[in-house]
C-alpha cells in the first residue's frame, strides 16, 4: 500500500474515531447520578424525593391557609396589594407585571462568592388557591445540581422574582451555578427582580440603623425569630448533612429559610402599603423618603401629594420634608413658595441641607425675583456658616465657598456695574 494510500486510511480512521466519540459524548451527556446513601435519613426527617432526568433532588412542601398571619400580617393581605400596584399605574421598582408569575424567592449557598460556592437550597412561595404554597429544594449533593436546579422551573418562562439584597447576591449565583451547567440544562429566561432590601433603605433610610432582615422583621413586621439558627451556620451544617446524613440541623436551615421567606412577603405588603396609602401611615421620615423617592423617579405629581401631606401633619418639625418639596415646587414655577420651603431648611437645619437651601435660595432670588441684594446677603450668610460649621466635609466646604464666592462676584457686578471687584474670602 503505497504511502498516500496509508495517509487516506488513517483520515478515515481518525473521521469515524472521531465521529464515534461525538455520538458516545452525546448520548452519555446526561448521565443519572444515583441517590445518596442517606436518603433514607432525609425522608425520615420529613424531606420528599423528586428525580427527574439529571438526577435527584429533596424538597420540602409546605401549604399556608387564608388565615396564616406572619409577624402583624396575613399572607392574604397580598392580593389586595397586588390590586393596589395595579390600580395606582405607577411604574416603580417594586411594581410587578400583572402579566408575570410572582414568586418570592431566597437561596441559602456554601459560600459568599466563586465559582467553587454552590447553591444548596432554595426556596420560592405563591399564592395557591386561596393559600400559599411553599417549595424547598435542597440539593443532595454536586453530582445532582443539574437536577437541583430543573426541578425549581425557573427555566420554564420568566417571572417575577421578589428577594431581599437578591440583585447582588441570588440572582449573580443562580446565574453562574445556571452557567456552569449549561451544556445540561435549558437556557435561564431574564426574570423580573424586586429588591425588598433596596426599597427598604429607601424607605427607613435614617430612622433604622441596620437593614439586616431579622431587624426589619422586628421594626416593621412584628415578627421576631426564636431559636433562629444564625445563617452564617449554614454551609457547616450542610456539609455534615451531606458527609454524615444527619439531617435534624438540615431542618433548622429549612426553618431558617422559611421564615425569610415569609417575610418576604409580608415585608412586601407592608412596603405597597407605605408606597401607596392614601392617609398618611408612616413617621415623618420614611414618608419624605418615600416622597423624594417619587421626586427621583420622575413620578412628581405623587411626589408633591406625599410631601405635602407630611408637611400638612408635622408642619416645620421636619425641615428635610421642606426641602425636598422645595425643589418640586421649582420644578413647577412657583418661586416663592419654593423659597419659603427652601428658608424653613435655612432657619431650622443644619450641615449639608442648610447649605443647599441658601444656594436654592440664592439663585431663585437672583434669576427669579431679580433681587440681587437678598441673594447677595444670602451668600454671605451660607460662607459664614462653612467656616463655622465642622460638621461638614472639607471637600464639600471648599467647593461650596468657591461656588458662593463665584456667584457673589457676579451679583456685585450686576449691583455695582463698571467697577472692579475683589474676590472675598
Amino acid at each position: 500500500m503505497s504511502y498516500e494510500q496509508n495517509l487516506m486510511k488513517m483520515k478515515g480512521m481518525l473521521k469515524k474515531s472521531t465521529s464515534e466519540t461525538s455520538i458516545q459524548k452525546e448520548t452519555s451527556k446526561i448521565v443519572q447520578a444515583s441517590s445518596p446513601s442517606y436518603e433514607s435519613n432525609w425522608l425520615a426527617a420529613g424531606l420528599e424525593k423528586e428525580t427527574n432526568q439529571y438526577g435527584t433532588v429533596y424538597k420540602k412542601i409546605v401549604d399556608y391557609d387564608e388565615t396564616y398571619s406572619h409577624g402583624n400580617y396575613q399572607l392574604t393581605e397580598l392580593t389586595a396589594t397586588l390590586q393596589k400596584w395595579k390600580s395606582s399605574g405607577e411604574r416603580h421598582p417594586l411594581a410587578p407585571d400583572p402579566d408575570k408569575r410572582l414568586l418570592f424567592f431566597d437561596t441559602e449557598t456554601t459560600g459568599l462568592k466563586g465559582t467553587g460556592t454552590l447553591i444548596f437550597l432554595i426556596g420560592l412561595i405563591e399564592q395557591h388557591g386561596n393559600g400559599f404554597r411553599m417549595i424547598q429544594y435542597v440539593l443532595p449533593g454536586p453530582a445532582h445540581e443539574a437536577a437541583f436546579l430543573y426541578a425549581t422551573g425557573l427555566w420554564e418562562k420568566p417571572v417575577t422574582l421578589v428577594m431581599y439584597n437578591g440583585k447582588s447576591f441570588d440572582m449573580p449565583q443562580l446565574d453562574t451555578r445556571w452557567t456552569m451547567n449549561r451544556n445540561l440544562l435549558p437556557p435561564l429566561p431574564k426574570h423580573d427582580q424586586i429588591d425588598l432590601l433596596h426599597g427598604s433603605r429607601r424607605i427607613w433610610k435614617h430612622e433604622m440603623e441596620s437593614f439586616k432582615l431579622p431587624a426589619v422583621e422586628e421594626e416593621q413586621l412584628g415578627f421576631v425569630r426564636e431559636d433562629d439558627m444564625p445563617g452564617h451556620m449554614a454551609p457547616i451544617i450542610y456539609q455534615d448533612a451531606v458527609k454524615n446524613g444527619r439531617a435534624e440541623m438540615l431542618m433548622k436551615i429549612l426553618l431558617h429559610n422559611e421564615y425569610d421567606i415569609l417575610s418576604l412577603v409580608t415585608l412586601y405588603i407592608r412596603s405597597t402599603d407605605l408606597l401607596l396609602q392614601e392617609e398618611l401611615s408612616g413617621t415623618a421620615i420614611s414618608q419624605t423618603n418615600i416622597g423624594k423617592w417619587y421626586a427621583d423617579l420622575k413620578s412628581h405629581s405623587r411626589a408633591s401629594a406625599v410631601l405635602e401631606q407630611v408637611i400638612e401633619e408635622y408642619g416645620t418639625q421636619h425641615p428635610t420634608t421642606h426641602f425636598h418639596f422645595g425643589f418640586l415646587l421649582k420644578r413647577e414655577g412657583k418661586y416663592s413658595e419654593s423659597i419659603d420651603a427652601f428658608g424653613v431648611c435655612m432657619t431650622k437645619s443644619a450641615g449639608r441641607e442648610r447649605i443647599i437651601a441658601l444656594e436654592e435660595m440664592a439663585k431663585l432670588y437672583e434669576h427669579k425675583n431679580k433681587d440681587c441684594t437678598k441673594a447677595l446677603q444670602l451668600c454671605g450668610v451660607a460662607k459664614g456658616l462653612l467656616a463655622r460649621d465642622s460638621s461638614l466635609t472639607g471637600s464639600f466646604s471648599i467647593r461650596m465657598i468657591a461656588e458662593f464666592t463665584k456667584r457673589e462676584m457676579r451679583l456685585k457686578r450686576k449691583l455695582f456695574p463698571g467697577q472692579a471687584q475683589k474676590s472675598t474670602k
